[in-house]
């Protein structure tokens, strides 16, 4: 009969290039899987799981050679199993040392035997994406081989990440033998809109776990997806770990967010029941020799049976001969700007405390302008941290309106926070003494760098990091003073647009008087965000939505948006790059910070 297969799953959240202390609380999650019931024959792990995937330069630090990461597994493993016979199968994901390259690679080892570590298997990762946030190419170089191996309980096989994402791989290695799968992933989580999929979390998530059940049902088998979690300088990964059956079902589905422990029984019986119900691999088997063929046509670029192709060419100049122009809102387009406030707020919550934790800190330091952005950014403080932990800052000038001091009273008075009042009158009139002749634009300016000096040193005062507080259209716009509201250096909003930050700020239960009210920078008598912008943040919104989705301004128009606030937005959009960069810094050395020189904030 074949044999059931016990396994483990693990979602961890690596500290970042610390490899002995997260090979230390290795020791202990060695301890709780003894302790599962079945007891599990393989642990799966995911993707640089001792090290952190966004360690960019500093791959070169913590990649290691298998044979070393097998003995301290070995070592590892043995001082924490309660039973000095038994052994353990470990599917990891790291960063190697090979032959003096590097690599992002997977390992499976049986560890605790007479003879010390078996390694059974190294998969180097193939698809290395360098696109979007990432940039593995640049970092680490590519595996080109996918093969199957046998374990002590049958036949597997290896991916990682991206590998899983061309069905070819799935292909391969159930083409060599492989009933199971194991896909380590350190996936990033995207996507807050709402779906109605039934699989709970980001858009991400949920393609996840199609891919999964795509490639267990194509070639009957079973597709283990572990997964890491955690924040790693604003890119939160999702967790979310699962394993799929044969026949493209769910068979265990993780937690979002969260680090766990999970188990799960294989039947490797219901991969010959899977198969005979629908037998694409002997299919598949059955075409190859035929395929082959064709793929080496196709590699010579020959055309179908060597003679010239009678196909007619298309010409994308010449357009068709009959139709319509489809509306944009029959599909296509741009991600949608409404969001699952539910799961955003569970998601910014989770990002709040791991990223203060990640740099020492317990509290954070909020600054309450009497506005939306700073309401939610406290709320959400608030319920990652505890009430207790925050720290809630009015900083009003003489001429602010007195309604902002008493909406940001509002906020301090729903959740409880500590707070503090600073009049930065004094400061700023002392400054312009010097400047009597300073217009309305570079008074705002002082006045919201005024407004962070005040907020870093109360952040001194209590060991308490800023929060910033800017949304996303403000940061498109350059709306924002230049080393003034950018200048905390955790911000949960800078990916919410203003209309999500409305939407979420209901959720939360932002008092309505701040959320229905104008939103204004409050640093000029009667001013009015919108007023300034010259458009509505519910069109500019819309329109930033689509440009920052690759469609051209002349694309919008055709699409019904009015031309000339598509021109003003893109204009703003496109002259504000520099605001949202670094010093610029003459190159000089083949080590640039920044440029040669790569260490990821958290590392």
């Amino acid at each position: 009969m074949p044999p059931l297969v016990h396994i483990a799953l693990a979602q961890l959240r690596p500290q970042k290039g610390e490899y002995a202390a997260n090979l230390a609380r290795l020791g202990a999650l060695f301890g709780r899987v003894e302790a599962l019931s079945p007891r599990p024959a393989v642990l799966h792990l995911p993707e640089t799981a001792l090290s952190g995937y966004f360690v960019e330069g500093g791959v070169r630090e913590v990649a290691l050679t298998a044979g070393t990461l097998a003995a301290d597994l070995d070592r590892t493993y043995r001082a924490a199993r309660p039973d000095a016979t038994r052994t353990l199968d470990i599917v990891i994901g790291f960063y190697e040392r090979w032959r003096d390259t590097l690599h992002n690679s997977a390992m499976y080892v049986t560890v605790g035997g007479e003879n010390g570590p078996d390694i059974r298997h190294v998969h180097r990762k193939i698809f290395l994406p360098t696109y979007g946030m990432f940039d593995e190419e640049r970092f680490v170089e590519r595996g080109y081989d996918v093969r199957a191996f046998d374990a002590p309980w049958g036949r597997t096989a290896l991916l990682v990440c991206e590998d899983a994402w061309h069905s070819l791989t799935g292909t391969l290695a159930a083409l060599d033998g492989a009933r199971v799968i194991f896909i380590c992933s350190a996936a990033p989580a995207r996507g807050a809109w709402p779906r109605d999929d039934g699989v709970p979390g980001p858009a991400t998530v949920a393609r996840w776990e199609r891919l999964a059940r795509d490639i267990a049902e194509e070639h009957g088998v079973f597709v283990s997806f572990a997964n890491i979690v955690g924040s790693e300088g604003g890119k939160f990964f999702g967790g979310a770990s699962g394993v799929s059956g044969p026949a493209g079902d769910v068979r265990l589905r993780g937690p979002l967010f969260e680090e766990a422990l999970l188990g799960v029984t294989l039947d490797l019986g219901d991969v010959a029941r899977a198969r005979a119900d629908m037998p694409l691999l002997s299919d598949l088997r059955t075409a190859l020799p035929h395929l082959r063929i064709v793929l080496d046509r196709i590699e010579r670029g020959e055309p179908e049976g060597g003679s010239e192709a009678t196909e007619p060419v298309f010409d994308p100049a010449t357009p068709p001969a009959t139709g319509e122009r489809v509306p944009c809102a029959s599909g296509g387009g741009p991600p949608p700007l409404a969001i699952d406030v539910q799961l955003v707020t569970s998601w910014l919550v989770h990002f709040i405390r791991d990223e203060l934790g990640r740099r020492g800190f317990t509290k954070a330091v909020v600054g309450l302008s009497g506005g939306v952005d700073s309401a939610v950014t406290a709320f959400l403080a608030a319920q990652a941290l505890g009430a207790e932990n925050v720290v809630g800052v009015r900083m009003p000038y003489r001429t602010s309106n007195p309604e902002s001091l008493t909406h940001a009273g509002f906020v301090i008075d729903a959740l409880g926070i500590t707070t503090r009042t600073v009049d930065i009158s004094p400061s700023v009139d002392a400054y312009f003494a010097q400047e009597p002749d300073a217009d309305p634009a570079r008074r705002g300016n002082v006045m919201a760098r005024m407004r962070m000096i005040t907020l870093f040193d109360l952040s001194a005062r209590h060991t308490a990091l800023p929060l910033g507080t800017g949304n996303k259209t403000e940061r498109l716009f350059g709306y924002f003073t230049w080393h003034g509201d950018d200048a905390p250096p955790v911000n949960p909003l800078g990916d919410l647009f203003k209309s999500q930050v409305w939407a979420l700020a209901r959720h939360l239960g932002v008092p309505d008087a701040i959320v229905s009210k104008p939103a204004t920078a409050d640093l000029i008598a009667d001013q009015t965000d919108e007023g300034d912008l010259g458009i509505s943040y519910a069109k500019a919104d819309a329109i930033l939505n689509w440009l920052l989705a690759g469609y051209a301004p002349a694309e919008l128009a055709a699409r019904g948006f009015d031309a000339a606030e598509v021109t003003l937005v893109h204009d703003r959009l496109e002259s504000t790059h520099w605001k949202r960069r670094l010093p610029t810094v003459a190159l000089l050395s083949p080590t640039a910070i920044g440029e040669s020189y790569l260490r990821p904030v958290d590392y």
